[in-house]
């Protein structure tokens, strides 16, 4: 039986507003992922996931959609996302787009049709809106919170003009949380699905599965002293990874089953460990799921244990693993690196820290031929193939992560690793726009030596490595099986064997280790002098 395409796949992250802009405006949009596409097949990578392309207000960069079977006018067509739907397959490049269904926007015909009618009537039906607590309904129904902070509930004005009832948003206010035990909004979803599917595409991306079932009669939440949306700690939470929410993703399944060609479903699901994860990649669920567990672990020797708890847990339901180390909603991994605290945890733990971007980018250099060697799939965010750092000087009258406004303007948000993507020149916009166009978020000029003009030129660059390492990935039998084993070695040493004699080396940071005379160097992060791999560094090899 043949291995799925997506079992070992090497997937880019395309945050589609700020990849390429092609009409001028300071947005990227589909035209410019086109225009592109030679790159992504240069790079190596096996499938794209394109971040929402749909309309959309951009409450939340477009996780509020308004219309699930439509383009976002500043991002093209429908006819353009054929046109990159039909080229993308002709390079040999699956697309997988996100289905954002735990919510619409508030902009939704649904809403506002909620909006318009009366407390128990069908249209609120589809969202939860319920009636308040206190004498005059003025309090919150429960305890819930925003995963942007605050109260997830919001109170409404009823057509007549009196406050009424309230209604649930797990993420903004913008953002109203669907009944996915509706009938018609079951029925409503199906449809999205099979639309998209009967398009082409090869797979969708469930964003943020485990909100998709909530609690019966939503009681309240136990924080414990931790009041903050800190998914991946709780248990047992009203709210988040309720067991309903299987029975959603094993329907959804089923209809893509009915389709050819491998069509993958990815779970976005921050849980509580790898055993709560095993329960979305049950034979009959979702197909893969982001490995947040590895990208919160930050460069340190626990990612040893990481790595066997996410192999293990795996395997036991037949999963392949996927491995990723950056994407839209976290710090830069450059800047991350290079900070006292380098896992990704909350979207406020050390914003601002400094960081040696130095050191930084010479753990992300390591870390990526760590994530490229291990066994199943991965997932590359677009400029992270550049080295690219977070921007933490946008100006704050220019940040427009939801994030800042709900908090208060205490934590910044997300814009930082978000800026659009450097293609060359020497002065922004660096081929993102034409010159003189201002792009959504500023580029700083310190980007110059970071475009992909400029790296294709140098052969020690991070995007050499990037292709390089994609490059001896694809072409090497070992690092398509699902074989993996330890070496023995120091603590701070990660060294493990694949298929066919590879094996891969990663010094966390320890002592200068001196690697095996016999074996064959295919790639190292950094170069090595006399075979000496020196800390926060990684090596390939294979034996002779």
């Amino acid at each position: 039986m043949a291995t799925p395409w997506w079992s070992d796949a090497v997937i880019y992250e395309v945050y589609l507003r700020s990849f390429a802009d092609s009409d001028g405006d300071g947005n990227g949009d589909l035209g410019g992922l086109r225009n592109h596409l030679n790159y992504l097949a240069d790079l190596g990578v096996d499938a794209l996931w394109i971040t929402p392309w749909y309309p959309s207000p951009f409450a939340d960069g477009g996780y509020d959609v308004s219309d699930y079977r439509d383009i976002h006018p500043m991002f093209g067509t429908l006819a353009d996302a054929d046109a990159v739907l039909d080229e993308a397959h002709r390079l040999g490049i699956r697309l997988i787009i996100d289905l954002v269904v735990n919510h619409t926007s508030d902009q939704h015909p649904w809403f506002q049709r909620a909006l318009r009618a009366s407390p128990g009537s069908p249209d609120r039906d589809r969202y939860f809106f319920r009636d308040g607590r206190g004498a005059g309904g003025e309090l919150p129904p429960n305890n819930w919170i925003s995963a942007f902070g605050g109260s997830a509930w919001t109170r409404v004005t009823e057509p007549d003009g009196t406050p009424g009832q309230w209604y649930l948003h797990l993420f903004a206010p913008e953002q109203p949380d669907l009944d996915l035990r509706n009938a018609d909004v079951v029925e409503d979803i199906d449809d999205v699905l099979r639309f998209w599917f009967d398009r082409g595409v090869d797979g969708v991306r469930i964003d943020a599965a485990p909100a998709l079932a909530k609690a019966e009669g939503l009681p309240d939440a136990d924080y414990g002293d931790v009041p903050l949306f800190v998914a991946s700690q709780w248990q047992g939470n009203p709210h988040w990874d309720v067991d309903d929410v299987h029975s959603v993703l094993r329907h959804w399944r089923h209809i893509g089953d009915g389709y050819p060609g491998d069509r993958v479903f990815v779970a976005e699901a921050v849980v509580n460990g790898a055993e709560r994860l095993t329960r979305y990649l049950r034979p009959d669920e979702m197909h893969t799921a982001f490995n947040f567990q590895f990208l919160k672990a930050g460069w340190n020797p626990g990612l040893r244990a990481v790595i066997d708890e996410s192999i293990a847990a795996l395997a036991s339901v037949g999963a392949p693993a996927t491995w990723v180390l950056g994407s839209h909603d976290d710090t830069r991994l450059v800047t991350r690196y290079g900070r006292r605290v380098t896992g990704a945890r909350h979207i406020a733990d050390e914003q601002g820290a400094p960081s040696d971007l130095a050191l930084g980018t010479r753990r992300a250099r390591a870390a990526v031929l760590l994530m490229l060697a291990l066994p199943g799939g991965a997932y590359v965010y677009q400029g992270d193939e550049l080295g690219l750092p977070d921007v933490e000087d946008i100006p704050e009258d220019l940040l427009q992560d939801p994030i800042w406004e709900r908090s208060g303007h205490s934590v910044r948000g997300r814009d930082g690793c978000r800026v659009p993507m450097p293609w060359a020149g020497d002065h922004p916009p660096f081929g993102f726009s034409p010159d003189g166009v201002r792009t959504w978020l500023p580029q700083p000029e310190r980007w110059r030596s970071l475009t992909v003009e400029a790296e294709s030129r140098d052969s020690h660059s991070m995007l050499t490595l990037y292709r390089r390492a994609l490059r001896i990935r694809r072409a090497l039998a070992g690092f398509r099986t699902d074989r993996f084993a330890w070496r023995d070695g120091p603590a701070d040493v990660l060294d493990f064997e694949r298929g066919d004699g590879v094996r891969c080396v990663v010094n966390l940071g320890g002592a200068d280790l001196t690697l095996d005379a016999q074996a064959e160097l295919l790639l190292a992060s950094a170069p090595l002098e006399r075979g000496v791999l020196p800390a926060d560094t990684a090596a390939w090899l294979r034996a002779r």
